[in-house]
């Protein structure tokens, strides 16, 4: 089956500024995965072509990686998840920023199943999330998105009802 995903904030700010967010995945500063409440994304080494990681039980490896600009990203796990996703900084002709995060993959065996019924909503979730990180670490005010009950009880069940709730405040991503 194919899967495209979309998830994308306009920013109020320069493309240096964004860049430099992008820049910090997966670093000790990370300013745009939100890892208080989720599974932080590790990688290997520093942000480069070739790091791999992933987060909780999604593995990838960098496939590409321009400074300031984007972050492309290619499964390695869980079986059955073909293809990649990341971020990217596009500047619209009218001077508009957008940072776009996208997943295009092809899903085959039990991953057709699992990908609609349990990664899909966790991983809108993650990334709303990180969009609404994104807005609050540039002092923008976040768009952040509520949870679904559905998502909510995703978490309280892979976690023995440890999960963290959704937190109030962009800031607390």
């Amino acid at each position: 089956m194919e899967v495209v995903d979309l998830h994308q904030r306009e920013l109020s700010c320069t493309v240096e500024e964004a860049g430099n967010l992008i820049d910090t995945l997966s670093s000790e500063k990370d300013a745009l995965w939100p890892w208080r409440i989720w599974p932080p994304m590790r990688l290997n080494r520093p942000l480069g072509e070739g790091a791999a990681g992933g987060h909780g039980p999604i593995g990838y490896y960098v496939e590409k990686f321009e400074p300031g600009q984007a972050g492309r990203f290619q499964f390695t796990r869980p079986r059955g998840f073909d293809r990649h996703h990341g971020y990217d900084l596009i500047k619209e002709a009218d001077g508009c920023l957008i940072l776009h995060y996208s997943l295009r993959m092809k899903t085959r065996g039990s991953a057709v199943i699992t990908w609609p019924l349990v990664y899909r909503p966790l991983h809108c979730a993650l990334f709303e999330d990180s969009m609404a990180k994104t807005q609050a670490a540039l002092g923008m005010t976040p768009d952040v998105k509520p949870w679904s009950l559905y998502v909510r009880f995703l978490r309280w069940v892979l976690s023995s009802g440890k999960a963290q709730s959704q937190p109030a405040s962009a800031n607390r991503f």
